[in-house]
């Protein structure tokens, strides 16, 4: 955790002036759509996704106000049960991404269109084993997936956004298969909603909230607590 502030804090100075030259990233357009997808379901039920995008804070955060979600937990993916745990994972040697685990209805959204917010705003696919102020690999961009559709979509996605230059710098996000999600640590759940005035999440994640809903109005839930 104490890294994780000293970092924010050299972060906050850079992302002020940052800022002031570009503006709010609420302001910018969302990605193109996924070309491949699977269409939506004929009946309501539940699947899941797991996506790990930097501090989970901030994932949890906007997965958790996505029209067709139905519930989220922050967590601990790439490495064994065993590592599973705030303090071991910190340590950067235990091969778990900070991850969140989305569960959502298949009838209402698509992976693909999970996906297009997971790259427009919940975070930054070009940056390698960091993401803002956290650096490490558990802090690494990377798609855990549960089945063949899921890999499948996810990488003719980066395919897709790649070829179109979509982003400054190559996307290098990991697209991996789901050998384990672990739940964190209770405090960890839900951290931006119980903590909205922290000066990091302020800085880190509120934007990314303001970014959905002006990108996504039309999936935008204005969540205060669980589905």
């Amino acid at each position: 955790m104490l890294a994780r502030w000293l970092g924010f804090f050299v972060f906050l100075g850079v992302i002020v002036i940052l800022f002031a030259r570009s503006g709010n990233a609420a302001s910018r357009q969302p990605i193109p759509p996924a070309a491949t997808d699977l269409p939506l379901a004929n009946a309501p039920g539940k699947a899941t996704a797991v996506f790990a995008g930097g501090c989970f804070w901030g994932t949890q955060s906007v997965f958790e106000r996505v029209k067709g979600v139905v519930d989220t937990a922050a967590g601990y993916s790439g490495g064994s049960a065993a590592t599973a745990t705030y303090d071991q994972v910190t340590t950067e040697t235990t091969g778990h991404a900070e991850s969140v685990e989305v569960v959502y209805d298949p009838s209402k959204i698509t992976y693909g269109q999970l996906l297009r917010i997971f790259f427009s705003v919940a975070h930054d696919p070009t940056q390698l084993n960091r993401q803002g102020p956290d650096v490490g690999t558990s802090y690494r961009s990377a798609i855990f997936y549960v089945n063949d559709d899921q890999k499948r979509i996810a990488e003719a996605y980066i395919a897709q956004l790649d070829q179109a230059k979509v982003f400054p710098k190559p996307i290098v996000t990991q697209v991996t298969p789901l050998k384990g999600f672990y739940r964190a640590e209770d405090y960890h759940q839900d951290y931006a909603l119980h903590n909205p005035n922290n000066p990091y999440i302020l800085v880190c994640d509120r934007p990314k909230i303001e970014a959905l809903k002006q990108q996504f109005a039309e999936l935008f839930v204005d969540y205060t607590g669980k589905h």
